[in-house]
């Protein structure tokens, strides 16, 4: 732990805090603040500097994350409640629990559960103060640009975002990290350094100790002027953003989009529209190769194909023409298919299908449209897989299942839903909507049923 020495302080203090967040909350100070305290420089700089605003915002409390990861962190917790007794703020503290997906590195995993714990606390309206600097805002660009980020992620971390019920509010990236801990010395607080920042695996901190003070030798302004370019980003971005939300309106139908109307865009706008709608929902936004399968092979597949594309928190499914978004992501987050089942109907007249495909029942009626006698023992019920073919009406052609689907309008999520019959690998029946001809009963059939189609 370090012990802060007192010194004169900078430019930034509560005097320069009050206008800064009178720029970023038209409704200061008549706002409730929640400050992300780690307890580290940067947030003991902040929620120190709150506590002496000027003018006094609505309300104030402080939460603290302890992610367990490493072996002081306990120590940690009791330290940020010690700072917030002698600050006068209510501090609550919560306890992570870090599940990695695969191939996802440590600190990312649990970014994105702080994050979330976060935004599950705010009250609605309430703003989340966090201490990120204009050094983060460095460290931050450099590294989404060697991850080849578009304007999105050059534009790096924005000063205001939604976040849960209220806003995430980063009022300090303008100031630099040496400024922060010449002001917190000055006020003889202490606070916590924590030791896994001098481990050089996490990229970040390789920049952070070999990178940055290389890049700072040579251009002393790097962060200022970085930063800057950052905004200029973030207005790139937003611009952006209105062409995405006009060129998704035009496609929209209701929440969904139109295949038809996206194929209509230019490869890049199309690829912003896709973008804009699903951060519009709140979702995280698709990796790069995700987004090129959306813009690109979704929207080519043929209409009863039922693509998917799913991505870290989320999925999109083409149905028909229309594209559907999906929170989750993954095959585990949607309903199974139905598998290919055999059903011996001679000895149970009803086959039960896993939802929400319902069951299937033969139920015996001396005028029902099936001939029995004209079915193999043992009949496959399965979904949909495109290119089924019947002839509906004796002495009629053959029809494609497909267009007899859209002409009898049927929605295409109920479309997905058909259980399909084959006898002896020649489609039969579709629900209790058709029947092959090849089954159907005439005059002289001797045992009939009607097939029932049951969903509850």
């Amino acid at each position: 732990m370090a012990r802060a020495r007192r010194g004169s302080p900078s430019s930034f203090g509560p005097p320069w805090l009050q206008r800064r967040l009178t720029e970023l909350l038209p409704g200061f100070p008549d706002v409730a603040l929640c400050v992300a305290f780690s307890g580290g420089c940067d947030s003991t700089a902040l929620l120190a500097a709150l506590v002496q605003l000027p003018q006094a915002p609505r309300a104030l409390r402080a939460l603290h994350i302890d992610h367990r990861l490493q072996p002081h962190s306990r120590r940690w917790s009791w330290h940020c409640r010690r700072i917030a007794r002698r600050l006068h703020v209510p501090l609550t503290v919560r306890t992570a629990n870090i599940a990695r997906a695969p191939g996802e590195s440590l600190e990312a995993a649990a970014r994105l559960v702080r994050y979330r714990l976060l935004g599950a606390v705010l009250a609605a309206g309430e703003a989340l103060l966090t201490a990120h600097h204009q050094d983060d805002q460095l460290e931050t660009v450099l590294l989404q640009l060697l991850r080849g980020a578009g304007v999105a992620g050059l534009a790096a971390m924005p000063a205001l975002a939604p976040c849960g019920r209220g806003v995430l509010v980063r009022p300090l990236l303008s100031v630099p990290r040496a400024v922060l801990g010449e002001w917190v010395r000055s006020q003889g607080l202490t606070w916590v350094e924590d030791e896994s920042n001098a481990q050089l695996r996490p990229d970040r901190n390789y920049l952070r100790a070999r990178v940055v003070p290389s890049i700072r030798e040579r251009w002393p302004s790097a962060a200022a002027t970085v930063s800057r370019s950052a905004r200029h980003l973030g207005e790139a971005q937003q611009l952006l953003d209105a062409l995405g939300e006009a060129d998704a309106g035009r496609a929209s139908s209701g929440p969904m989009l139109s295949a038809k109307a996206l194929r209509r865009l230019p490869p890049e706008r199309r690829r912003n529209a896709l973008r804009f709608w699903i951060t519009a929902a709140g979702l995280l936004a698709p990796p790069a190769s995700r987004l090129e399968e959306l813009a690109g092979a979704l929207l080519a597949a043929r209409e009863d194909a039922q693509p998917l594309v799913a991505w870290e928190g989320a999925a999109v499914q083409r149905q028909g023409d229309l594209l559907v978004l999906r929170a989750g992501g993954g095959a585990q987050d949607h309903a199974p298919g139905l598998p290919e089942l055999a059903w011996p109907w001679r000895r149970r007249r009803t086959q039960v299908l896993p939802p929400p495909f319902g069951a299937l029942v033969l139920e015996p009626d001396a005028r029902g449209p099936l001939d029995l006698d004209a079915l193999g023992p043992t009949l496959t019920v399965r979904e949909r897989r495109g290119g089924e073919r019947l002839r509906p009406v004796r002495g009629g052609p053959r029809r494609a299942l497909k267009q007899l689907l859209q002409e009898a309008r049927m929605p295409v999520p109920r479309r997905a839903q058909l259980p399909l019959l084959f006898d002896r690998g020649r489609l039969i029946g579709v629900a209790d909507l058709w029947l092959d001809a090849s089954v159907q009963a005439h005059a002289a059939s001797r045992h009939r049923a009607r097939l029932r189609w049951r969903v509850e």
